[in-house]
């Protein structure tokens, strides 16, 4: 098991509770005590958990009773590389079939597209609360939410990893943002925006990512998928040819909004 695998199991277990005892790590993990001590040392020490006696908590304040996420708030995400990310999403609507079923994973790129949604009668399954309000004046599009906590910095509903919170609804595309994307794959900044970004993935029978420019120069976060996984890439002019190239090596349709 990877080290980001590791990360994202211990985060899930803190999230009912905020503490997670060493034994049980020991058997979710599958790992030596001295691998799990180099994990939590490190999480520490970026100040995501804090070292106990029997275990590891979650800092003051990040509790089960207030759960937040890692990464940039909405709030200050949405003003940044706005006039790209309204392209970005202008392009990815127009993608969308009248009448058809999507699912669209919150974020400040997919938000753009909901002024350009209105008129097509759309089944939306989203776990965004700002989405939801973007959609809710228009008459035609029908809003289906999962179950689960939100999370204020993002406005997003999210679940547990293996919590069924998802309606029956079948959706031939997922529209779905990034922290970071590289060689290595899709990238969020946090373990549980991770497992709910791979429930919608599960499901979808084409998925994608829009994403800005700026994204493929932080490459750094949780995995949320490899580049074999994504169908189509919505980004600006402002991608690195290298990167360009890497997608389309991959198999990745570009489209340059």
């Amino acid at each position: 098991m990877h080290a980001a695998e590791r990360e994202r199991r211990i985060f899930e277990a803190l999230r009912p509770t905020g503490f997670v005892s060493y034994r049980d790590l020991e058997v979710l993990l599958d790992a030596s005590p001295a691998t799990i001590r180099r994990d939590l040392t490190r999480l520490e020490e970026s100040g995501q958990i804090v070292r106990v006696h029997g275990g590891a908590k979650l800092p003051e304040g990040d509790d089960a009773s207030g759960p937040r996420l890692m990464g940039t708030p909405f709030d200050q995400n949405i003003t940044q590389n706005l006039g790209a990310k309204q392209a970005i999403g202008k392009a990815a609507a127009a993608l969308c079939q009248p009448g058809e079923g999507v699912m669209i994973d919150g974020g400040t790129t997919t938000l753009q597209m909901c002024p350009h949604l209105d008129g097509l009668g759309l089944q939306v399954l989203t776990n965004s609360l700002h989405i939801v309000n973007a959609l809710l004046p228009q008459a035609g599009t029908r809003i289906l939410l999962p179950s689960g906590a939100v999370f204020r910095e993002q406005n997003i509903i999210l679940a547990p990893a293996g919590e069924e919170s998802m309606p029956r609804f079948h959706a031939p595309r997922l529209f779905m943002g990034a922290a970071a994307i590289g060689p290595q794959g899709v990238m969020q900044a946090d373990p549980v925006l991770v497992a709910a970004e791979r429930r919608l993935i599960d499901r979808a029978e084409e998925v994608i990512l829009l994403v800005d420019s700026s994204k493929f120069s932080t490459q750094s976060g949780t995995i949320v998928c490899g580049l074999d996984e994504i169908d189509t890439v919505i980004t600006d002019s402002g991608i690195a040819p290298d990167m360009a190239a890497a997608l389309q090596d991959a198999g990745v349709k570009l489209v340059v909004a």
